[in-house]
């Protein structure tokens, strides 16, 4: 791990030092989840903050590596300020309102509340196409010093993630992250997905961190350019599985129902 975060550190310092003020960030949320009794629609309001502070250090130190292979000719200085403004501005956004118990997504109880979730909307569309770009160069570009294996998980990673970032656009148009039910109530733990409705989070979830899931397994595991792309596939089919069963209001991971059993009545 030492010797990854070193590496890193000289591919992107900038990115680097991002991702670990957000990783910072995420350690100091997690605590004040214990500390806090503050909830935000029945869960502890320092939850999204913490998931949301732990995602953008794993996208942040990703396309830090990533961003690597595509110079000299890519310069990703603009993108390392891009992604800054860009998604602290998201970060900061989120924790302030957990911070006040008020909800930062889907949040219409003031014009100021409705322009700011649209701020951190656009915010997060604008990451994404500036993703899909570096994508775009992966695939009109070549590698002969990577694996062809490698260089397929990279792509298909990229292409997953922006499919299914602009997927939040569902739960956007709904103003809401439940499918079936209303939002809130107790979850599967940390990621609070609903065990009782649809929840195209998890759609989200899994689509996103491809990005990170088929590099380190193509190169730590597969090491084989056509068992990559079948996974590849597959993990796609997951994502949109799971993202039929949240539109269908179909919890993935279904609650148990206690049931009561009456004792029979005495004659």
């Amino acid at each position: 791990m030492k010797t990854f975060l070193e590496t890193l550190q000289t591919r992107n310092e900038v990115l680097f030092f991002f991702g670990l003020i957000c990783l910072i960030l995420s350690v100091v949320f997690l605590v004040l989840t214990r500390l806090t009794n503050r909830q935000v629609m029945g869960v502890n309001a320092w939850y999204k903050p913490f998931k949301f502070a732990l995602s953008i250090t794993l996208y942040a130190w990703t396309m830090a590596w990533f961003c690597h292979y595509l110079m000299p000719a890519f310069n990703p200085a603009p993108f390392n300020w891009a992604v800054i403004g860009l998604l602290g501005f998201e970060i900061v956004y989120i924790a302030v309102q957990a911070g006040r118990g008020q909800r930062s997504h889907y949040n219409q109880s003031s014009p100021v509340y409705a322009r700011l979730y649209s701020l951190m909307a656009l915010a997060a569309t604008a990451v994404t196409l500036y993703t899909a770009y570096v994508g775009i160069l992966f695939f009109i570009r070549s590698f002969p010093d990577l694996p062809d294996y490698y260089v397929w998980s990279i792509r298909i990673g990229i292409t997953l993630f922006v499919i299914f970032s602009l997927e939040g656009a569902v739960m956007g148009s709904r103003m809401s992250h439940t499918i079936g039910g209303p939002d809130g109530g107790n979850g599967l733990p940390l990621v609070n997905w609903s065990r009782q409705y649809g929840d195209p989070r998890i759609a989200h979830f899994i689509g996103m961190h491809a990005l990170q899931m088929l590099p380190m397994l193509a190169w730590y595991v597969f090491k084989d350019l056509k068992i990559t792309l079948l996974f590849g596939l597959l993990y796609a089919v997951l994502a949109v599985f799971t993202l039929v069963q949240a539109l269908n209001g179909k919890p993935l991971f279904a609650q148990k129902s206690s049931v009561t059993t009456n004792p029979a009545p005495s004659h």
